[in-house]
C-alpha cells in the first residue's frame, strides 16, 4: 500500500507530520510530495524535505492522497489546478481521499462532495456546501472520503487512514504501544 501526501507551504504541522509517522509506523510507503518545491515550509516555519514533487508522481501508483491543513497551505492546495486533478483522478479510480482541518476545500473545489458526509475546521464550515451532510465529528469516513477537524484530531485521523487502508489490527498494536 502507499500513500501520497501533498504539501503546499503554510501547511500545519501536526496534520502532517503525524500521519505520515502513524502511517509509516503500520508499515506503508509514504511520498511527501511538494507541489512546488523539494522544501515546504510548515505555518510555524518548520522545513520539511519532500520525497518528490507532484509533477514526477502518478495515480495509479497510490491507494491513497491525504492533504494536510493549515493556512495558507490549504489555499494553496486548493488553488493548484494539478492538485484538483490528481484529487479527482484518485476519486474517479475509488481510491482513498482524506483532507483534514481546512483541506477540505481541496475537496470542494475538486467537486468529489457530493453525495457525502464531511467535515473540516469549524472556520471552513461554509465553505463545504456540496457535501450532503456537513457533521461535526472529530473524523468522518464516508465511502471512499475521510475528513477530519483539525490539529487536535490528527491521532485519530492517522488511524482512521490505517483503517480504510485495511490495518484494524495494526492499529490495535500502534495504540497499545504508543499508549493512545
Amino acid at each position: 500500500m502507499k500513500v501520497a501526501v501533498i504539501f503546499a507551504d503554510g501547511f500545519e504541522e501536526i496534520e502532517a507530520v503525524t500521519p505520515v509517522d502513524v502511517l509509516k509506523r503500520a508499515g506503508l510507503e509514504v511520498d511527501m510530495v511538494g507541489i512546488s518545491s523539494m522544501e515546504v515550509n510548515g505555518s510555524h516555519d518548520i522545513a520539511i524535505k519532500m520525497d518528490c514533487q507532484l509533477d514526477d508522481v502518478f495515480v495509479d501508483d497510490y491507494d491513497m492522497v491525504f492533504l494536510p491543513g493549515g493556512l495558507p497551505g490549504s489555499h494553496f492546495l486548493r488553488d493548484d489546478e494539478n492538485v484538483i486533478q490528481f484529487v479527482q483522478d484518485m476519486n474517479a479510480l475509488g481510491k482513498w481521499v482524506a483532507a483534514i482541518c481546512a483541506a477540505p476545500v481541496v475537496l470542494e473545489k475538486a467537486g468529489i462532495l457530493e453525495g457525502k458526509k464531511a467535515t473540516s475546521h469549524p472556520s471552513k464550515e461554509e465553505e463545504i456546501t456540496s457535501c450532503d451532510e456537513y457533521t461535526e465529528s472529530r473524523v468522518e469516513v464516508d465511502g471512499n472520503i475521510i475528513t477530519s477537524r483539525g490539529a487536535g484530531c490528527a491521532m485519530e485521523f492517522s488511524f482512521a487512514l490505517c483503517e480504510a487502508l485495511g490495518l484494524k489490527d495494526k492499529v490495535k498494536g500502534l495504540k497499545k504501544a504508543m499508549l493512545v
